[in-house]
């Protein structure tokens, strides 16, 4: 496949308030990252709260600028009107939409910011199409976004993305604000989408049952860091990296048996404003030796596995 997305060296950093006399630490959210992404391709982005995924996120879709590093998008067509090739899904469908702005205007709004403005008649006929495309009735534009449902807001929030024509769509856990009868619905129609556009996804999530549905590959995140990257299916079978298996090790089962003990991770995620030295995940790897507090490893594969990547000094 077509090479879509390039990450490469990205860190984002913030800078927080010191003294007079000395600067406050940095805060690392994500450090030296790497990854790349193939059109038609839904890439996942896992890990713990706090493990840097909506920053990285949120620097792809060019809201926030890295520190250091890049981050390219290969459009494959040449966006004449100003419209960008990437666009976003906010997490919270209850803050992302504007309660003054009737849905009409909401959807329709980065038509009228783009560089060519769209004629109002047009906007209108645009905004009808792409609301029929999530299912949403006709008489929806007219209204305000408190006059429907989490589920109906979230539509309203996918439909704004695909107004633009975008290539590339970054969904900062779209799911995770909405009732667990809705979340189906909403990841049925992110697929439909995907098929029916040859969308790419850069999917931010911490529940593995919708990234397992939705998901080509998985980058898994922890500290700013990525520990793991393979396919969903080779990640789900055979993960390598300890942090991975400890998260899949963490998720609920439904069944008899009781849960292994000592499998689970234990305490909390560092602060990215002191992060552990050599690999950041040592303080709580039940695998960690003396190298591990050093040397910082490569993101590199294992033998006989090229395409499943792990930075860990003791991968499988």
């Amino acid at each position: 496949m077509t090479s879509l997305l390039q990450i490469e060296n990205v860190s984002v950093h913030f800078p927080t308030r010191g003294s007079l006399l000395r600067p406050g630490p940095v805060l690392r959210a994500v450090d030296n990252v790497s990854l790349n992404l193939s059109r038609g391709e839904t890439l996942a982005i896992v890990g713990e709260s706090g493990s840097g995924k909506s920053t990285l996120g949120y620097a792809v879709a060019g809201l926030r600028a890295p520190t250091s590093g890049s981050i390219q998008v290969n459009a494959q067509r040449r966006h004449r009107d100003g419209r960008h090739p990437v666009q976003i899904i906010f997490q919270d469908p209850f803050s992302a939409l504007d309660p003054r702005m009737t849905v009409e205007d909401i959807v329709g709004e980065p038509l009228r910011l783009s560089d060519t403005p769209v004629a109002r008649r047009q906007r209108r006929e645009r905004v009808a199409d792409v609301l029929e495309q999530v299912g949403m009735p006709a008489d929806a534009a007219n209204r305000y976004p408190h006059q429907f449902s989490g589920g109906q807001r979230q539509r309203i929030a996918i439909a704004r993305a695909l107004i633009g024509d975008p290539e590339l769509i970054v969904a900062d856990e779209p799911l995770s604000a909405l009732d667990v009868s809705i979340q189906s619905k909403i990841l049925n129609l992110m697929d439909e989408i995907r098929e029916k556009h040859g969308l790419s996804y850069f999917f931010i999530s911490h529940d593995f049952g919708v990234v397992r549905h939705l998901a080509d590959r998985v980058a898994v995140l922890y500290l700013g860091n990525i520990m793991e990257v393979a396919s969903a299916d080779d990640i789900f079978s055979t993960p390598s990296h300890p942090y991975t298996r400890a998260l899949f090790e963490a998720v609920p089962r439904i069944g008899r048996g009781r849960r292994k003990r000592g499998t689970l991770l234990k305490g909390e995620i560092p602060t990215p404003l002191d992060p552990p030295s050599g690999c950041v995940f040592h303080t709580r790897c039940p695998r960690a030796t003396a190298i591990c507090t050093t040397t910082r490893p490569a993101l590199e594969s294992a033998a006989g596995r090229p395409g499943h990547l792990a930075a860990c000094h003791h991968k499988d």
